[in-house]
């Protein structure tokens, strides 16, 4: 898998989106930074603030966070959040880029985390990376690792421990409103082939190294 351009996003891609904090420094110190982001995604997909309020992973308390976003542009596939980076799979649906979903995110919890801390300087390490998904292994690969990057990064020992991963929506135990699940279902068949090939993931079974 190879980094592309962000200049080439276009209507009907899907892309493995990452980034990571400034010189590897973490970007989530507590369980409200979670949530912070969270939200701003859901904002950024144009889901409304109440939807947003009532599932405890997406709620925060009274903002005036402003992100102009309308609806049914891009579409989450999975997603999982990391002390120091994150992971999105995203679908572009319209012409609006990628890029500028994710500028909105970036920026905006940008700025909480510097205000919240009292810190200044970037938050996030130069341009986010962006992989393109061009067949249904890679699909498959890319959407495990994002399940099982907890695991991997030894901070929990199942993927269900895990509550900053859309792991459990798709495990049938949760569901959350800003992932749109049926396309990656579709792609394993059923609920538990999903987790049947999660679990027996592998990181070392690919040459993806651009990879946090």
């Amino acid at each position: 898998m190879k980094n592309r351009d962000y200049k080439n996003f276009a209507p009907g891609v899907l892309v493995h989106i990452y980034n990571r904090g400034n010189n590897r420094e973490k970007i989530f110190f507590n369980e409200q930074d979670y949530k912070a982001f969270l939200f701003r995604v859901g904002l950024a997909l144009g889901i409304d603030v109440e939807i947003l309020q009532k599932e405890n992973l997406t709620s925060i308390p009274y903002s005036r966070i402003r992100i102009d976003a309308k609806k049914n542009l891009f579409k989450l596939h999975a997603f999982c959040l990391m002390p120091n980076h994150f992971h999105l799979l995203i679908e572009q649906c319209k012409e609006t880029q990628i890029s500028k979903l994710i500028s909105q995110i970036c920026t905006s919890y940008a700025m909480y985390l510097n205000k919240k801390y009292k810190r200044v300087g970037h938050v996030f390490q130069e341009r986010f990376k962006s992989v393109l998904i061009e067949s249904n292994p890679q699909l498959m690969w890319v959407f495990s690792y994002i399940h099982m990057n907890a695991v991997k990064d030894g901070i929990i020992k199942h993927p269900s421990e895990y509550k900053w991963s859309s792991y459990n929506d798709f495990a049938g135990t949760r569901n959350l409103p800003i992932l749109s699940k049926e396309f990656l279902i579709g792609t394993f068949g059923d609920t538990k082939n999903f987790i049947r090939e999660t679990l027996n993931f592998n990181a070392k079974d690919s040459n993806a190294k651009d990879s946090p």
